[in-house]
């Protein structure tokens, strides 16, 4: 127990046993006001209410002040209902009053409480609202992303005269980026003369949630030649920007920054450390990780995810051992799933296919589809019939609906020319419940996002872009390429085959790229499915053969081509 703690309990004490002679003594209501103040700051809810039963048997109840710091207490206890019945029985409430109420809801989740006590507490003519129930209302309505009550709040803010407010003003940044109007939130952001530490960081998170992510990083380097002094946050932001974009660059920029400032903060070295790792950038994620150490702070779970996801992508099994050791051993740090699916493709990117499998067994979790597809793939690349039938199997009882790995057991059964046997997946899939989603990819270009669609046709650039992809495959063919058609379950010939293996919808997006995006820029394509076996062949050799380095982002990971090869080694 604290000394506050022991402080509040000997303060009730004696308030019980002075209650008789109460009156008595003018500073007794000013005693359990420091009570109740106490038990809101150490959520103490049982010494709250027996302090709360004193004030009514006291008669003081009726007091504005006490009102107003027992809604306070209630609130942070998280007891809403409690908090809603001292304001609705109070005889007179002030401003704060209502600014307490008001925040109540906002904090404990309940916005649109929250907004309609702030538009009732607008009909009442003796309350004025202030800048803390502006910027309180707005955090409900970013929460919401309820466009017209910000636009409103926007409205009485304004004619209130606080918009420039700082409290109001970042909630304003917060709230517009949070309902996907970005350039009301530059609007509100430049018009400050002034801008806080607070407003920068959610002026940067605002550009990052809106994925301009380039915007993000400038906004981060000419909030250093303001000479702000940075916090965890905007550097949150920025690291994920950097992560986004695959900017290595950049995100070493950000770390020279972040170690500079000496911020011994484990979630800012994570993100890091993540970011890098998602990227296969797996030396970094060594270096930072010993770094990190050496700062004195001490790696948690998230950390070593990232760490045993990088021994992976490098091939380092006896170092990913000795990690997952040192997790328990030197760190105190509890195996769970997602350390164990990484230790899964740690073995299985080395061919340790059976110990492996044997992981699975003996973990004291049941297994994810994240680690029976890990094994599959694993089993795909290293030709493990058996083992690939298990883990299919598997897979289809976790995600009956992934027609994905009926795709890969039909390529690993291509593999071993059991063609049968690929007849017989091809059948599975169509008996099954699965369905397999149409590819999808997409691709920025100054400011819009193109979208492409296998096969697609409405593309107004549609057919300059099947124009250069035939330019790129007569390429290919003279280095030997030659449609995959394995990767295609469709009941149709081969010729047939290469010729829907041709558009989908990666290749169309790279060459939309290729035609107009700046011959400097790295060509970025989301994919909403895994990017199959021929896709990523192509990939490879359009970046040896055009000297563009290319980034696809599938529903599994970050695969980065250039000079034809790919990060993720042929795992995926």
């Amino acid at each position: 127990m604290t000394c506050d703690m022991r402080l509040v309990n000997r303060i009730c004490c004696n308030a019980s046993r002075n209650l008789s002679t109460a009156h008595q003594h003018p500073f007794h209501l000013s005693r359990l006001q420091n009570i109740v103040q106490t038990c809101a700051e150490n959520r103490a809810i049982t010494q709250g209410i027996a302090s709360h039963s004193q004030i009514i048997q006291l008669g003081h109840q009726s007091d504005t002040l006490t009102s107003n710091m027992l809604i306070n207490m209630y609130s942070k206890c998280g007891l809403l209902n409690q908090a809603r019945h001292v304001f609705d029985q109070m005889p007179e409430r002030s401003p704060v009053s209502w600014n307490t109420i008001i925040g109540a809801y906002t904090q404990n989740g309940s916005e649109s409480e929250a907004f309609r006590l702030f538009m009732h507490m607008q009909r009442e003519a003796a309350s004025e609202f202030s800048e803390f129930t502006v910027s309180s209302v707005l955090c409900a309505c970013a929460a919401k992303c309820a466009v017209l009550e910000c636009k409103q709040l926007h409205a009485f803010s304004l004619k209130a005269s606080i918009d420039s407010n700082s409290f109001v003003a970042t909630a304003l940044v917060d709230v517009y980026a949070k309902c996907n109007l970005i350039r009301d939130s530059i609007l509100v952001f430049e018009s400050m003369s002034e801008k806080s530490d607070v407003m920068w960081s959610s002026m940067v998170a605002g550009y990052v949630q809106n994925e301009f992510f380039e915007e993000a990083i400038l906004l981060f380097h000419r909030s250093r030649v303001t000479g702000l002094e940075h916090n965890q946050y905007i550097f949150s932001s920025v690291i994920s920007a950097c992560a986004a974009l695959a900017s290595l660059i950049e995100g070493n920029q950000v770390h020279a920054v972040l170690h500079k400032s000496e911020f011994k903060n484990v979630v800012l070295w994570n993100a890091m450390i993540s970011g890098f790792s998602r990227h296969a950038c797996s030396i970094q994620v060594m270096v930072l990780f010993e770094k990190m150490q050496q700062m004195c702070l001490r790696p948690n779970e998230v950390t070593y995810v990232s760490v045993l996801s990088a021994c992976g992508h490098m091939g380092m099994v006896e170092k990913g051992r000795k990690y997952f050791d040192m997790m328990t051993k030197e760190h105190n740090v509890s195996p769970n799933v997602y350390h164990y699916s990484c230790m899964v493709d740690v073995l299985g990117r080395k061919g340790l296919i059976n110990e492996a499998k044997d992981l699975i067994d003996d973990m004291p979790f049941d297994a994810t589809a994240s680690m029976w597809g890990s094994l599959l793939a694993s089993c795909r690349v290293y030709g493990n019939v058996e083992l690939a039938e298990v883990a299919a199997k598997q897979l289809f009882e976790i995600e009956p609906h992934n027609a994905g790995n009926h795709v890969l057991l039909s390529n690993v059964y291509a593999a071993d020319k059991r063609w049968e046997d690929v007849a017989s997946a091809r059948k599975l899939l169509k008996d099954s419940e699965a369905k397999k989603e149409r590819g999808k990819s997409w691709i920025a270009s100054k400011d819009k996002v193109h979208t492409f669609m296998v096969g697609e046709r409405s593309h107004p650039k549609i057919s300059e872009i099947y124009s250069k992809l035939e330019d790129l495959l007569e390429e290919m063919k003279k280095l030997g390429y030659k449609g995959e058609t394995k990767h295609d379950l469709h009941n149709v010939e081969d010729y047939r085959k290469e010729q829907l293996l041709w558009h989908h919808s990666e290749k169309l997006a790279l060459a939309f790229g290729l035609l107009y995006l700046p011959s400097c820029a790295p060509i970025r394509i989301m994919k909403n499915l895994r990017i199959c076996g021929d896709c990523h062949l192509f990939m490879k050799l359009a970046s040896s053969i055009t000297g563009r380095k290319i980034i696809v982002r599938d529903n599994n990971r970050f695969h980065h081509f250039g000079n034809g090869s790919c990060s993720c080694g042929e795992f995926w």
